[in-house]
């Protein structure tokens, strides 16, 4: 008997749109690393606004995609699929020196929540974004809302376009070793997704064997160490919660035998848990742990080196 794969929903047809989607995950990924500085310093708020205004453009871009399936007038729908092409190469430009003159080179705050919150939750749009263009062109005939809109967040462009996301991610962020191997394994339980969706029994199977690996491994880690830091104990709080959620959605998924409305939720559980990973993991990049820190960080070009006296030691700390 062949193993099962979940469906790529792609035919000939849908080849231009794989293709463009698939340059998005690309360019989302190199986006990050360009700005996410790994001198240790956080990063610019230029740098952040412009990775912003570029994942969003790449939102505005498969919405206009969407809207071909949508429209029954071709010429129309594909005008606007131009637009947001056009859009997708200047806006992020343009908001990104209108950035400059607005923020002049400011840093942000390492303690600040809220642009790896926005970012995150503007990714994690954007790939639900790419599920649903994919649901709706798999379709011969239209579907009711609900339907489409679970189709989009159990497909296998969502949860395989954010865990190519979160694996880059996991591996530049400074994580301790128990941290990286755990959120790996979340990692990891994107790429089972599909098969939870598609194949319930198959894809239980497989995330509950994940599930209690990574417990085990969790329990090992901790039982080893005497002294577990507070910002790890929050950590593992965290990451139970997260499991356990996706757990009862996946038992919710598979007990009714893969009904819409359980579709439905175990994406939507999906998407919070891969957004707030997302938006630690960001966090992390300029704030660093006690256990895996950054190097000692420089004096910035701004503000710091202006009220440092002449003569004086540099401070120890970046901005």
């Amino acid at each position: 008997m062949p193993f099962p794969l979940p469906p790529l929903d792609v035919d000939a047809s849908l080849a231009p749109f794989a293709a463009i989607a698939g340059s998005m995950i690309a360019i989302t990924i190199v986006v990050f690393g360009l700005s996410l500085p790994s001198s240790g310093r956080p990063p610019l708020v230029t740098q952040l606004a412009l990775a912003l205004a570029v994942i969003g453009g790449g939102s505005v871009l498969l919405l206009a995609l969407v809207f071909v399936f949508l429209s029954n007038d071709p010429t129309s729908s594909w005008t606007f699929v131009l637009l947001a092409f056009n859009f997708m190469m200047m806006g992020p430009a343009g908001l990104w020196f209108i950035g400059l003159i607005v923020f002049q080179d400011r840093r942000v705050r390492p303690a600040d929540w809220s642009w790896p919150i926005g970012l995150a939750v503007m990714t994690t749009g954007s790939e639900v974004l790419m599920g649903f263009l994919f649901a709706l062109g798999g379709e011969s005939t239209p579907l009711a809302t609900v339907p489409t809109v679970a189709l989009g967040v159990s497909s296998v462009w969502f949860f395989w376009s954010m865990a190519s996301i979160m694996a880059a991610l996991v591996a530049w962020a400074p994580l301790a070793r128990l941290e990286r191997r755990a959120l790996a394994a979340l990692t990891a339980s994107a790429v089972i997704g599909p098969w939870v969706t598609s194949y319930p029994i198959v894809g239980g199977v497989a995330m509950a064997v994940l599930m209690g690996a990574v417990f085990g491994y969790l329990a090992y880690g901790v039982a080893r160490r005497r002294d577990v830091r507070l910002e790890q104990l929050g950590f593992l709080v965290g990451l139970s919660f997260a499991f356990l959620a996706m757990t009862v959605a996946g038992l919710t998924l598979v007990a009714t035998g893969g009904a819409v409305a359980a579709v439905l939720l175990y994406g939507s559980v999906t998407a919070v848990v891969m957004t707030a990973e997302i938006a630690g993991l960001l966090r992390r990049f300029w704030s660093g742990s006690s256990e895996r820190p950054w190097l000692a960080r420089s004096v910035s070009d701004g503000e710091e080196s202006a009220a440092t006296p002449a003569g004086a030691p540099a401070p120890a700390g970046g901005p």
